[in-house]
């Protein structure tokens, strides 16, 4: 016993100046005949040429990815956690100063990533800093500390003070942490908006 199929349904042809209806031959027709299709693909170029550009984009950009060093990954992570502590704090003050200004606020680091490279990512030693702080002041460490101590408690500070075990982060830990830092900014920029 055979299956019957159904015959394919008319479809009405895509070139406006023809509208013929026909039956179409083969999956996604949409012209009647070659000489619509010739009629018809000028339209489709564009379309065509901006899906090429999207994939080689695309390609470009997972290349890109595989030559990065871990020193461009940890850059990546490090741009992705300052611009988290900007948004987390970004109600408060400078910590070091303590004004509210129009200028440009840093991620400034209490104990410097130089340092103590093991607290870069320590939550607890960065917070919203005024540029002119940050970098004409070299941290303005002192009010740094004195607001430190108001915000975080001496317990926390004397930690941060302490001596810390050198932290050697993986290209996926610091991949993950990347990810991490940037959906928490986009949580509370949604927060704020």
């Amino acid at each position: 016993m055979a299956i019957q199929s159904k015959p394919p349904r008319a479809k009405k042809c895509r070139v406006e100046s023809c509208g013929a209806s026909f039956a179409p031959s083969r999956l996604g027709q949409a012209v009647c005949s070659p000489a619509c299709a010739i009629l018809d693909a000028p339209k489709n170029q564009e379309k065509a040429r901006k899906s090429l550009a999207q994939v080689e984009r695309r390609e470009i950009k997972v290349r890109k990815e595989k030559l990065k060093s871990r020193a461009d990954h940890l850059k990546d992570t490090q741009q992705a956690f300052n611009a988290w502590v900007r948004e987390r704090d970004a109600e408060l003050p400078c910590i070091s100063c303590g004004r509210h200004h129009q200028g440009k606020y840093d991620a400034g680091h209490y104990r410097t990533v130089g340092s103590n490279p093991a607290l870069r990512f320590e939550p607890l030693n960065c917070h919203r800093q005024c540029s002119p702080c940050n970098t004409q002041l070299s941290g303005n460490i002192v009010n740094y500390r004195i607001a430190l101590v108001k915000r975080i408690g001496a317990e926390a500070v004397d930690w941060l003070e302490g001596p810390h075990e050198a932290k050697k982060y993986t290209v996926e830990e610091l991949k993950a942490m990347t990810a991490d830092y940037r959906a928490k900014t986009r949580e509370l920029k949604g927060r704020a908006a």
